[in-house]
């Protein structure tokens, strides 16, 4: 049987390994950090990153529009004197409506998709979870696919025109469409027969269910048909 001295010796050995291991860590956190306490918030958040690159977009995109107008502009000089130059913008016209490049006005749908609101005592419903107030990509998707498969001539969300090409994606409790970032409500037009528009919405699984969502926990659906709607041309 062992004595208690010697039983304790092997403990000692542990605690001043840890003590060894513990200084080392404080000692390696305050080279890393300078002398500077380290904190979440120093940190860059996604936020910021988001907003950034925002300002940095739309940067580009003003001076992309503003090339755009120069390259416009001397084509159609070009095309004074150049009979090739004539040829090639005119068969670029007749296809820019099929493109999605011209705006378009007439009758159709508008749907807008917002986020859940709190309850008269400022409070949101005690058995909604945060995924069950704000409105998701695929919400979004489902109307947008709603519309295309009741004959949508054009289709606009939020400032943009919608094409083949495009794809809204959720960043966070925003949406990203064209390099531009959204916050709700989501506003979507569709020139078309606002009937057959309906229709393709009412039938549309996707839209059913944001529709029980919204009664139970408070998103919001609008629906609402016009005789006169106008969709810009796609800018992209």
């Amino acid at each position: 049987m062992e004595t208690p001295v010697t039983r304790s010796i092997p403990w000692k050995i542990a605690v001043l390994g840890v003590c060894l291991a513990a200084g080392l860590l404080v000692s390696t956190t305050g080279v890393a950090s300078h002398g500077n306490e380290l904190r979440a918030g120093d940190s860059t958040r996604l936020s910021d990153l988001v907003r950034n690159a925002q300002a940095k977009t739309e940067a580009a995109s003003d001076t992309r529009d503003q090339l755009a107008a120069q390259v416009e502009t001397l084509q159609e000089a070009a095309a004074t004197t150049d009979s090739g130059v004539a040829q090639a913008l005119a068969a670029a016209k007749a296809v820019a409506a099929d493109a999605g490049l011209t705006p378009m006005a007439g009758a159709g749908v508008t749907v807008t998709l917002t986020d859940a609101s709190r309850n008269a005592d400022g409070k949101y419903p005690v058995d909604a979870a945060p995924d069950d107030l704000i409105v998701h990509q695929q919400d979004v998707q489902s109307v947008l696919n709603a519309l295309w498969v009741g004959g949508a001539e054009a289709i606009s969300m939020q400032d943009q025109r919608i094409v083949n090409t495009s794809a809204p994606r959720c960043v966070g409790n925003t949406l990203l469409l064209h390099g531009r970032t959204y916050s709700p409500p989501y506003v979507m037009s569709a020139i078309g027969d606002p009937k057959r528009l309906a229709a393709a919405l009412a039938n549309e699984p996707g839209i059913r269910v944001f529709k029980q969502y919204a009664t139970r926990f408070g998103l919001g659906y609008e629906e609402a048909a016009s005789t006169r709607l106008r969709v810009p041309g796609y800018a992209g």
